[in-house]
């Protein structure tokens, strides 16, 4: 007699792939849109590319990639943080 499936192992294997799709799709939103970024602060620039979901989130994480090359120390850091970018382009 051949042995019966468990319905208990397909209900994983189902629910492990509804899991990955679930991760891939929203790894893809993350990096829906691009951006660089270009900052000046105390006479040096440094321009980063950054990648999020929304538009402010692309370009709040590629300030602060330019902030930290730019910056020293973490009162610099909240002071470039605050200052507007010299130049903003997309790029997807």
């Amino acid at each position: 007699m051949p042995k019966r499936a468990n319905p208990m192992r397909w209900i994983i294997v189902v629910g492990g792939i509804a899991f990955v799709g679930i991760l891939i799709y929203s790894s893809m939103q993350q990096t829906k849109l691009q951006y660089e970024v270009c900052v000046s602060f105390h006479e040096n620039s440094h321009c980063a590319t950054a990648s999020g979901a929304t538009q402010e989130e692309a370009l709040r994480s590629a300030q602060e990639i330019d902030c930290q090359a730019l910056a020293n120390g973490r009162d610099e850091t909240m002071v470039c943080a605050s200052t507007q970018p010299s130049s903003v382009r997309q790029i997807k």
